[in-house]
């Protein structure tokens, strides 16, 4: 098939290896920054932060978080151009939805008479809320809608992405702590450029189960 997306697609994979000499310019970062502020979420929930890791030392600081375990993703930290952390907020609130319902007055989609019944779709959030107020088995999938998004959107810029569950939540907690306030990160995305000859993913053909496998039409 020729179309784009599928070719996207189909030239996507995940960088084993990337070269630490290339990084993504700045006007393709400011379309990564956009996509990731684009990406859809439940009820327009977007209950996410995403922490970009750019320079040198926020690199050390985020190399510090592979002292006990996931060694193996280490070396993607200062070799890649980027790493985003994306964090979900594990306690998702009324007043969390009241900051999206406000945006949605101020940008006009929702009309000021309008703003406590474009709360109805907060009864969502309340149905994946325990007793004791965590969200974050809900709130941490939408982060996985963002991460979907961003790695196409790499795609199409040509840019190499690492998708790392193999990271140290804790942590990240605790070196990233002001930066994640309260929110918290158990998945990250290395991105750049991969290296030439010691990716030894880049040359291997893709792999996936059969159209008939994984899709059902009734």
């Amino acid at each position: 098939m020729t179309h784009p997306i599928i070719q996207d697609l189909q030239q996507r994979y995940t960088a084993k290896r990337y070269d630490a000499s290339k990084r993504i310019p700045q006007d393709e970062l400011e379309v990564i920054y956009e996509a990731l502020r684009l990406s859809a979420s439940s009820i327009n929930s977007q209950p996410w932060k995403f922490i970009v890791i750019e320079s040198e030392q926020a690199k050390q600081r985020m190399d510090a978080t592979f002292a006990n375990k996931h060694q193996f993703n280490q070396p993607h930290v200062m070799a890649a151009s980027h790493i985003i952390l994306f964090a979900h907020n594990p306690a998702y609130t009324r007043d969390d939805y009241a900051k999206v319902v406000d945006k949605g007055i101020a940008d006009g989609r929702t009309k000021p008479e309008n703003r406590e019944a474009a709360f109805g779709g907060f009864a969502f959030a309340e149905l994946n809320t325990d007793a004791n107020g965590n969200t974050e088995a809900w709130t941490k999938a939408q982060t996985y809608i963002a991460l979907g998004n961003t790695l196409h959107t790499l795609t199409r810029l040509n840019i190499d992405s690492t998708t790392m569950e193999g990271v140290d939540s804790e942590l990240i907690g605790e070196v990233f702590a002001e930066e994640l306030g309260g929110y918290k990160c158990e998945v990250a995305l290395a991105l750049g450029y991969h290296h030439q000859t010691e990716d030894y993913n880049a040359t291997l053909p893709k792999s996936r189960l059969s159209r008939e496998q994984v899709i059902t039409i009734l």
